[in-house]
């Protein structure tokens, strides 16, 4: 039995945590906030044989840029480990990944929620997709991965996500746009772990005003302005991002900042393509992802 999906890269612009409520019932954690999913991401294989004298029930490999750990895949293997008796079975589970890990970009609740696709079909579980969602979701806060990254790249596109919590539990609200080009920078990861709580009231306040005022004006340009006041107030700019930013602003660019990494993107018409890339271009030490909007979400791939 084997099995194929693939979850696109999401990327937070600003964010309203919702870590109230009790520790075990993940599914309503999460956060409000409004973001994009790209068109790279994380594509999961599954391959189910008979259990040969291994002594564990699975082997996780990754091709492409590497996570640090498995806990997150092996959270989501668990969950349906409980759902039938597969004792005999050994997963061979490979997670190909083609966004940096760690840099904003959404890698971990990509790996959960392909994984978590790739895992029904192979098993034939058969589950509701909010279902699959939901244990995608649950591995990521459990994890402390994230909050909404799942919730947002199983809808897929740009969204304003207007109730916190898992597939089912939390919903988004999507914004249609004309085709645009997203083209991001990044520089150097940084440690979502390593937010800092005792602000959290403070930035959830921005956060939530931002979520109404998007919900307003429905418009990238505007989320990308917020999403650079969020950044600067949560104070993860560095000097190297702020001196990229100038520049784009002195050209009359947009930008934003993924949350959490040292990572710039530009939502811009097609025509602007070459005006950013040029810019982009002389930072060396970056890595450039140039892409569009994933509209579809998480799925299975059949091919």
């Amino acid at each position: 039995m084997e099995a194929k999906a693939f979850c696109p890269a999401h990327i937070t612009g600003f964010f309203k945590a919702h870590l109230e409520g009790p520790q075990n019932d993940l599914e309503k954690l999460g956060s409000m906030g409004a973001g994009f999913s790209i068109k790279q991401g994380v594509t999961t294989r599954v391959r189910i044989d008979p259990k040969n004298g291994q002594q564990s029930s699975f082997h996780i490999t990754t091709k492409g840029y590497h996570p640090d750990k498995t806990d997150i895949s092996e959270y989501v293997l668990n969950e349906f480990l409980k759902l039938g008796e597969f004792s005999d079975k050994f997963f061979d589970v490979e997670h190909e990944i083609s966004i940096p890990v760690g840099y904003g970009l959404g890698s971990s609740g990509a790996v959960a929620l392909s994984l978590s696709y790739a895992l029904d079909q192979a098993l034939d579980t058969k589950l509701d997709k909010t279902k699959i969602g939901q244990i995608a979701h649950n591995a990521e806060v459990n994890c402390k991965t994230g909050l909404g990254d799942v919730l947002a790249s199983y809808h897929g596109g740009f969204e304003i996500r207007v109730k916190a919590g898992a597939p089912g539990i939390g919903s988004v609200e999507k914004i249609i746009t004309d085709k645009i080009s997203i083209i991001m920078i990044c520089f150097s990861p940084i440690s979502t772990n390593k937010f800092i709580k005792e602000r959290l009231s403070q930035i959830n306040g921005l956060g939530g005003k931002m979520v109404d005022k998007l919900l307003e004006s429905r418009n990238y340009e505007d989320f990308q302005d917020m999403s650079l006041e969020f950044a600067k107030y949560v104070d993860v700019m560095t000097p190297r991002m702020q001196k990229l930013v100038n520049e784009l602003s002195e050209r009359d660019i947009k930008c934003g900042i993924a949350l959490f990494g040292e990572t710039i993107f530009s939502m811009i018409p097609k025509e602007k393509e070459n005006d950013v890339l040029e810019i982009l271009q002389k930072y060396t030490e970056g890595s450039i992802i140039k892409s569009e909007l994933d509209n579809q979400g998480a799925r299975v791939l059949f091919n």
